[in-house]
Formats: C-alpha cells, structure tokens, sequence
C-alpha cells in the first residue's frame, strides 16, 4: 500500500507553502506570546570598505587594460552588502610636469543600489589612458597612498578595509623626479616609500591583497605587499590573512579577483558555467547562504540577461518576490550583477541572449554569496555558581528561522563561546559537535563544550557565540545569564515532548520545580530566539510553585505561519521574585512539516474507492463489447424473394457495415433484369439488431417492424426478404418448401414450384424465368419435370443462350 501511495501522490493538488524571511523576535510578551508584528532586527552582511588598483602603466595592451576593467567591476558589482563602500583607482607614475601617479576615476561610493550603477559607468573610465595625465612606469607607493587615504577617512574602525591591487609587472620609479636624482636612487627611494606606505597601512587597519598577472611579476615584492599591509583577516581563519597572487595572462584575472575578494571578503564563491549567446547557464547557491550576489561576465554591454530561481520562476530585477529582495546593476556594462537577499537555494539559471554580431564572446555566471546564521544557545545549569562546571550548547539556524540539522553544509566550521563578566578575564570555550561528552551525539548539528565559571565571578554573564567557516559568520548575539551565590533555594528542570507537528498543532513539555523556600515563588515561562510571525505562545505563562516539589505541564502552540522544519528557539524559566534569574532553558527540538493534505489523511479511501472505480468500469467495458457484438449485423445473410421464389442473388454484411448495430440498404430495380439488394443506396431500408437480439426492419416509408429470424417480410410490389445468419437461413419457397428427402413439392403432386430432384434444399427461392412455351410449370410426383417443361433446376431447360449471360455483381459494393 506505501508504493501505491507514492505512485498516486502525483494525483495531489500542489499545495504552496510560502516562507517568510525571519528576523529575530522581540520577547515574549507577558502571556508567553510572540506579536507577530515584531520588528525584526537589521540584518545582513557585515559591510567592508575596500579600492580596486588597477595598473595603467604602458606595458599593458589595451586588451590586458580592458580585462582589468572587467576584473574591477565584477568585485564593485559583486559585492554582497549595501552599507559596503567602494573606490577604484589607476597609477602609472609621474615622470613630467603635469602628470599625476594615481588617478581616481571612481570617489568611494557606497554600494546601494544606485552607488553599484555609479561605479559600473566611473570604472569604465579606466580605459582611456592619457600620457599628459600618467606617466608609464609603476608608481606602487603612491598607488598605496592613495588607496590608504580614502579608505581611512571618514571611516569606522570597526570595518574592514581591503585594497586589491593589481598589476603586470615590478616597482618602476626610475623616471620619476621626487624619488630622487638618478634611477638607482629613485628605485632605492621607491622600495622605501612603499615599506612606509605598507607600515602605515598596517597602522590603519588596511589589507592589501596583490594580484599579479603576466611573466614581468617580481613575486618578491608583491609578497612583501600583502605581508607588510594589516594581517588580521576573517575572524578564526588563519588562510583568510592577505597573501600575493600571481596567474598567468590577463585573460585569468577575473576569476582570480573575485576568489581574492571572496577570501577576503568572508564569503563563499560558486563557480557557475559558460556560454555564448543564446544559452543557458547555471550556478548554485548553497542552502545556508543569507545574501548573495550573482555575476555575469557579459564583456558586452549588448548581452541581456534574465534570472530564474531554483523553481524555474523568472525573478524581478528590482523589489521582492518570494520572500527575497532583489536588486540588479551594471544592465549597461560589461559585468551585470543582480544582489539576492535570502535567496532560494539550488540551482539557479540565468539566460543570456545578444544580437546578430555580438555573440562571439564566451559570458561567465559566479555567485559570491554569505551565511549569517543566527545563534540559539543553553547553559546548564542556566545560574552556574562561582567555580560550578556548566555546559554550553549552540544550535544554528538561518534568516528564514530555520535551524541547520546537515552537518554538511558546515563542514569546516569551527565554534567556539566567549564567557565574559564581572571579576574575571573572558573565557573562551571550544564546542564541538563529535559526539565526546558532553557532547550527546556526533555530526548532530548541536555544538557543546564544558567550561568551570571562574571562582572570582560575580553577578551577570555574558556568552556570546562565535563561528569560523568560509562564507560563514554568526550573529553574535549574547546570552545574559547570572552567577548564583550559595545553595539556590529552588530549582527547575524543563523537558519537552519532541515529535512532528504541523503548522497550527501543539505540544507539551513538563517543568519539574523544587522550592526549598518557605513561601511560593511565581515562574515565569517564556519563548525565546524565536523568528518573528511564526505565532508561538506558551500556556500557562506562570507557575506558582509552593514550597516542596511539584510538577507542571505546559502548552506550546505553533502559529498558521511557522516555518517548517526543525523548530528553533528555547524556552526558558525564570524567578521573577529573584530578579528574573533563569532557571533553566531548553531547546524546542520539535520538527515541523506541512499540513496533510486531504489525499496523506484518506488516501487510502480514494484508493480503494479507485480500485472499485476500475472494476465496475471493466464489467462496464465487458458489458458493453458484448453488447455491441450482439448487435452486430456482421455475417447476417441478406435473401430477395419474388413470388415466393428465390431472387437472382443474396446480400451477406460484411464485418465493419453495421455501426451501431444498423445496416441500410436498397432494391435495385434496374437494367430490366431480376430485383436485386444493394447495400446503402436510395430509397434505404435499415435493418438493425437490439441488444436483446431482435431484428427489426424500417423501410423507406412506414413504421418499424419485428423481424423473425429466417421468416420471409414483405417489401411491397410481391418481393419478399427473408433475414438469416448466413448458416441457417431456409432456401425453400413459400409454397414449394423442399421435403426432407430432397424431392418434389409438398405431396410431390403437381402445381408445386419448386420443381426437380432436390431442388427444395438447393435452389428455392431463386427468381423464376418464364416458361419459354409460355405454359405453366408443373412438378412430377418424381420431380422428374416431364409435364409442361422441365424445371430451372434442370440444365436442359434453360435457353442455349442463357449459359453465357452476364454475372451480376457483387452486391456488397
């Protein structure tokens, strides 16, 4: 029965489940509810500020410029937050007057909506290079310089600041006056200029990334460039510290820049495919991505592009659609991007199509994308005492309110908590998810790690999650707990009753209390972490507990618009006659699936019912074959009789005559010759058989009328039609019937027509030919025919020129 389930699952109405994007929730008011309407938190990625440098001197081609072009707009474009700011700039060197070493062709722009388009038409400007303006060595100091200053203006500390540099060959000052007087001293004052300018970069908390292409690169030097700048990278990533990069052409560049900038960027990079227009190409966005960006590398501003989602739904440039935000730049340019805020994850298509003359240029598509994950965290037990041992346990989930169970997607990850608080230095505490205690199971997604509360400790804590992973980053957001001091007078324990539920279901928990107080204290129940709109509420929201033990079932409800999967948040109990002190949380651990539609409830009515369905339309099939060959005319003999003799010929229904169980047909009266039947014809006669078997005859005028099988009906002008299987129709007149012995008419006296020796069983009924002598034909006792003329059945009657006469045709055509 479960595989005729699955096989008619199709058979289902799609049932559309749309997921809102979630945002952390507000605490639970005072009747354990979650408004709905609660504001959610900015959030996004975290922004950074960061240059392009782009290389203009003269030993680039105007091919190797363009590709740098390129390369720069697709980090501008690409980039995955609008609160980041960006600038570009080119150097060359300053070799005469009125030439300048570095050009900024694009002001530090932040990177909104409009700010992307802003730079996707400044960078352009990269392009045109003008010896008046630049001179054509390779001024790295005051590339450097310039990068450093913008960047540290105006700018928050807190921020990272990036500069990727790129360039084709080595430092070349030789020609530039302010380094000195002759080119051995100009490139020595050079290479120190630069290794101030790295040190005051690293004193502003500046990185610099290198990206070498060609076979002119001094490696060296672009090594010291990334280890002299700012070494801090993403935050518990030793590979994420700037390194030098070094590929081979200018035509490598582009993927080059955007692995660089991801790396720097904390965020992950999709490699999509290529193609010239027309065509297709895919990339995918991984499940635990929260924001990303997806780029194509047009090279041609005529290239156009459209984007569907995992689901095949083309999604707008501009605004929202299916619980993501959209917004698209660089339409005009070489490099288009479209930002995704909560994208669907899969796999994505994106359609290229150009005019006649412009599809020769392979286009690119990546995905650059970030997974901020909110953290859900439990300390046991939840008001640790100074020098106690307690247990933190950390749970993912993403924007959307969906907690993280493959451990797959991460893969790599390291999680750690910060302990902080009054009267001790921060503690960090390594979690683990390898199933060593405390951890309960490995590859669980559930991260735990033990740690002792330091014996100083006083008053509130402060755990805060952090997480390493490429294109990974946490929230960060506290969890505030407090010291006890002394033995508690009461404690608490929650479980909860885990299981599936449905959207709109409940389920129970217990909590467990121990009051060695000598008065009650009211408990309050409460949800927390929990995505906005999803509509939890707890009952009761307060327990009294009096003094001794006691145990108290509560409620959890799930609103109409949960999300589905694992849920997440906790639930916590606190005292609120101590201040709110927390005595215990739990994690909800309950699994949400969709609504059974009214097929997963009674499927296996329908079935059953469809089973019956089938039957009864078989037997109806049956039924109505048999009824339908009862009523076919097929192999039915058609017979003409005249006078009650025989006509010159008889008309049997062929297989395929008688749709329906009908058969017309007509009496051919002409050429002079005997009456003969035709089938179809004008006037039509129609004969046709009921299911029950009965024949009946409806002539050209008149009223329809029974036939018996084998009985001679009258047509009118003497003829007769006698209607028989083909097998037993009678051949005999109606007067002359044949005996049983074969001869003569009945009593074998004369004045019987049917004449000669067997002529009863053989001939009767065929159109008689007028006697020749005129006289009219008697029959012998002995069928012998010697009186008045032999009979038609004798051959020596008939004419000497009667043998030869014509055939009549078939009448079946």
């Amino acid at each position: 029965m479960r595989l005729i389930r699955k096989t008619s699952a199709p058979l289902l109405a799609c049932v559309l489940l749309t997921l809102s994007a979630a945002a952390p929730g507000a605490a639970a008011g005072p009747a354990g509810h979650l408004p709905a309407t609660a504001a959610p938190a900015a959030e996004g990625p975290d922004p950074i500020d960061f240059a392009v440098v782009v290389d203009q001197s003269d030993s680039l081609s105007d091919e190797d410029l363009a590709r740098e072009v390129e390369a720069a707009s697709l980090i501008t474009q690409g980039e995955i937050s609008a609160q980041s700011r960006a600038a570009v700039i080119g150097f060359g060197s300053s070799e005469k007057p009125g030439q300048s070493p570095v050009r900024e062709v694009c002001s530090l722009t932040t990177a909104d909506t409009a700010g992307r388009q802003r730079l996707s038409d400044c960078v352009q400007q990269l392009a045109d290079r003008d010896d008046k303006e630049m001179g054509p060595g390779t001024d790295f100091p005051a590339a450097v310089r310039q990068a450093v200053d913008r960047l540290a203006e105006k700018g928050d500390k807190g921020i990272p600041k990036v500069v990727f540099l790129l360039t084709d060959g080595r430092l070349d000052v030789s020609d530039s006056p302010e380094y000195g007087t002759d080119e051995a001293s100009r490139q020595a004052n050079g290479a120190k200029r630069l290794a101030e300018e790295l040190a005051r970069a690293r004193k502003e908390s500046v990185q610099i990334w290198p990206l070498g292409f060609g076979g002119r690169i001094d490696r060296a030097a672009l090594t010291r460039m990334a280890e002299g700048g700012y070494r801090n990278g993403c935050p518990g990533l030793p590979d994420s510290a700037p390194k030098m990069r070094v590929v081979d052409s200018s035509a490598k560049i582009d993927k080059a820049l955007q692995e660089t900038f991801a790396a720097a960027r904390c965020a992950g990079l999709a490699h999509g495919t290529v193609g010239k227009p027309p065509a297709d190409l895919y990339v995918t966005i991984p499940p635990i991505a929260t924001d990303g960006s997806i780029t194509v590398g047009k090279h041609d501003p005529k290239v156009s592009v459209t984007y569907y989602d995992p689901d095949g739904r083309r999604v707008p440039t501009q605004g929202e659609f299916a619980g993501s935000s959209f917004e698209t730049s660089g339409q005009d340019g070489p490099v288009e991007a479209l930002r995704v805020k909560n994208p669907l994850p899969g796999k994505w298509r994106v359609r290229i199509e150009a005019p006649e003359g412009h599809r020769d240029r392979e286009v690119s598509v990546r995905a650059i994308w970030q997974g901020r994950l909110r953290s859900a965290v439990t300390l046991s037990p939840a008001s640790p005492r100074p020098g106690e041992e307690a247990v933190v346990e950390v749970r993912m989930q993403t924007r959307r309110g969906v907690v993280i169970t493959d451990p797959e997607q991460l893969k790599g990850v390291r999680v750690s908590a910060r302990m902080s608080g009054a009267g001790f230095d921060p503690v960090v505490v390594p979690l683990a998810d390898d199933g060593s205690k405390p951890d309960a199971r490995a590859n669980d997604v559930r991260y735990t790690g033990r740690f002792t509360v330091p014996a100083t400790a006083s008053g509130e804590l402060r755990l805060t999650t952090e997480m390493a992973a490429p294109g990974v980053t946490s929230d960060r957001r506290p969890l505030h707990a407090r010291v006890s001091e002394g033995t508690p007078v009461i404690t608490a324990g929650l479980t909860v009753d885990r299981g599936e539920l449905h959207p709109g279901g409940t389920f129970t928990g217990t909590l467990d209390v121990t009051n060695n107080d000598s008065g009650p204290h009211t408990l309050r129940l409460a949800l927390a972490d929990q995505p906005p709109g999803s509509g939890l509420r707890i009952t009761p929201a307060t327990v009294n507990a009096a003094p001794g033990g006691s145990s108290t079932r509560f409620t959890v409800t799930l609103g109409p618009e949960v999300p589905l999967g694992e849920l997440s948040g906790r639930i916590t109990v606190t005292d609120l006659g101590d201040r709110g002190r927390v005595l215990d949380n739990a994690f909800l651990g309950v699994r949400v699936t969709a609504k059974p539609t009214l097929w997963d409830e009674w499927w296996w009515v329908f079935t059953a019912a469809a089973v019956v369905l089938l039957g009864l339309a078989a037997v109806a099939v049956v039924r109505l074959k048999a009824r339908v060959r009862r009523r076919d005319l097929a192999g039915t003999k058609l017979e003409l009789r005249a006078e009650g003799q025989r006509s010159s010929g008889t008309l049997t229904i062929r297989p395929g005559q008688s749709p329906g169980g009908e058969f017309l047909f007509s009496v051919d009266r002409s050429g002079g010759g005997a009456p003969a039947l035709r089938r179809g014809g004008s006037p039509a006669y129609r004969l046709r058989r009921t299911s029950a078997g009965q024949l009946l005859l409806k002539p050209p005028s008149g009223r329809e009328r029974t036939l018996g099988q084998g009985e001679p009906a009258g047509l009118g002008d003497g003829l007769e039609l006698v209607v028989g299987d083909g097998n037993s129709t009678s051949g005999a007149g109606r007067d002359g019937r044949g005996s049983r012995d074969g001869r003569g008419g009945r009593g074998g006296g004369g004045g019987g027509r049917g004449g000669g020796p067997g002529d009863g069983g053989a001939r009767a009924g065929r159109w008689r030919m007028p006697s020749p002598r005129g006289g009219s034909p008697t029959g012998s006792s002995n069928g012998s025919g010697r009186r008045g003329g032999r009979s038609r059945g004798d051959a020596s009657a008939a004419a000497p020129g009667q043998r030869g006469t014509t055939r009549r045709p078939d009448p079946n055509f």
